[in-house]
């Protein structure tokens, strides 16, 4: 017979989750979707009830995302300028309505190829934190999310907040995606650009392009061709001339595998204009 369970308490739901076999339940906003009409086969864990999985704080050295965090969580809070690409993703996660009731860790979780918010989050060097009954860890983004529908989550494990290390809360950031249509589109490819600024050079960057390989990537000849660089009209062009072999895209309904790699390279201008300030397109057509 399936369960369904609704905790009231993280410890309660990781000692359910260390016994049978369970599916978490959040925003419901994949979950339902990807269910359809099939029957239910495993036992629903719904995290609803978690009160202490939502919400942000600022700790001493980082930025805390409660799992149960939603897109407008995000996009109503008071946070610094380093998060703005976040803030711009957060507003692309579907609907209003979406956004109301989807979380940031469900979007992780879900390991789309295409999942607006981790090209956003991979630029503010965000960590995973797991806990389960038997210990509790930290994964970087990156080495969180495995491929396409996969991630690091053990048996027993659940995510319980996103962190943001406060030496990368820093900077000017944004955000730019490409799609078929201007609202309600999965991406064909989209990019998250952080620069840190200072005596008019670009002290650091951090550049992440999503939709164009398995998992978003960090785009890191692009950054090293950008840091020391003067803030000038010779910026751009140092981006575009930049080697990118991290992205390996494919061919689909939505754009072949030739146009998205060049699209890549220029929706990566475009946010690095905005960034600069010299630009406010945070959404493209294709």
């Amino acid at each position: 017979m399936i369960r369904y369970a609704k905790p009231t308490t993280v410890d309660e739901a990781l000692a359910l989750l260390g016994g049978d076999r369970w599916r978490i339940l959040a925003g419901g906003t994949d979950f339902y979707p990807a269910q359809g009409a099939k029957p239910f086969r495993d036992n629903i864990l719904d995290i609803n009830g978690l009160a202490e999985l939502r919400g942000i704080a600022e700790m001493d050295d980082h930025w805390r995302l409660g799992a149960r965090t939603t897109w407008t969580d995000i996009v109503r809070h008071p946070l610094p300028a380093a998060f703005d690409a976040l803030k711009a993703a957060a507003r692309e996660v579907g609907s209003v309505q979406i956004q109301n009731v989807a979380s940031v860790a469900g979007n992780l979780c879900n390991a789309s190829p295409a999942a607006d918010g981790v090209p956003a989050l991979l630029v503010l060097d965000a960590e995973v934190e797991l806990r389960s009954t038997k210990a509790a860890r930290q994964l970087p983004l990156g080495e969180f999310i495995l491929g396409n529908r996969s991630t690091a989550l053990q048996p027993g494990e659940m995510v319980t907040a996103i962190r943001v290390p406060k030496r990368s809360a820093v900077g000017a950031s944004a955000f730019v995606k490409l799609g078929a249509r201007r609202y309600l589109v999965i991406s064909i490819a989209m990019a998250a650009v952080r620069l840190v600024v200072e005596d008019g050079a670009v002290a650091d960057a951090a550049i992440a392009v999503g939709a164009c390989s398995a998992v978003a990537r960090r785009l890191a000849g692009v950054e090293a061709a950008l840091r020391g660089r003067p803030i000038d009209e010779a910026l751009v062009g140092a981006m575009l001339s930049a080697p990118i072999n991290e992205l390996s895209p494919i061919g689909d309904v939505r754009g072949s595998a030739e146009y998205r790699q060049d699209a890549a390279r220029e929706i990566v201008a475009r946010a690095l204009r905005v960034a600069i300030g010299d630009g406010n397109s945070d959404k493209v057509a294709a």
